[in-house]
């Protein structure tokens, strides 16, 4: 839940605004509240040949995402360096994918559905294009 300082409460009182603790509530965590998190990676990470127990997959860090749903840009994100994502959605069915000059190489696009007040986990792999 999220907290107010008393100078925000002060505020919205000297407005004229009575901001319960419920409504705080209600604003941070509605029912249509949901959205995808997991982890990107892209494969392969390096060119040429793969040795034996070498793992061909790495995490897809510090890149742009951005999401639609058809043609619209309803929202993008980050990942991490470790290519961990969260990012809140209404319900729907929404594409994530690269705009990024890196992105004209390989595959960077991904589908998935949003449930009402749910986030759905993924684990995706970008294909680099490299081989």
């Amino acid at each position: 839940m999220r907290t107010f300082s008393g100078a925000v409460f002060a505020g919205l009182a000297f407005a004229g605004m009575i901001l319960t603790a419920d409504m705080v509530h209600a604003q941070s965590s509605s029912p249509g509240n949901g959205g995808i998190e997991g982890i990107i990676s892209v494969s392969p990470s390096k060119p040429g040949p793969l040795r034996k127990g070498e793992e061909s997959a790495a995490p897809a860090g510090n890149i742009e995402f951005v999401v639609k749903k058809e043609d619209a840009r309803i929202s993008s994100f980050t990942t991490d360096a470790q290519g961990r994502f969260h990012v809140s959605l209404p319900p729907g069915h929404y594409t994530v994918m690269r705009e990024d000059p890196g992105s004209r190489i390989g595959h960077w696009s991904f589908e998935v559905d949003v449930a009402a007040g749910e986030f759905k986990k993924v684990s995706w792999t970008g294909d680099s294009g490299m081989r």
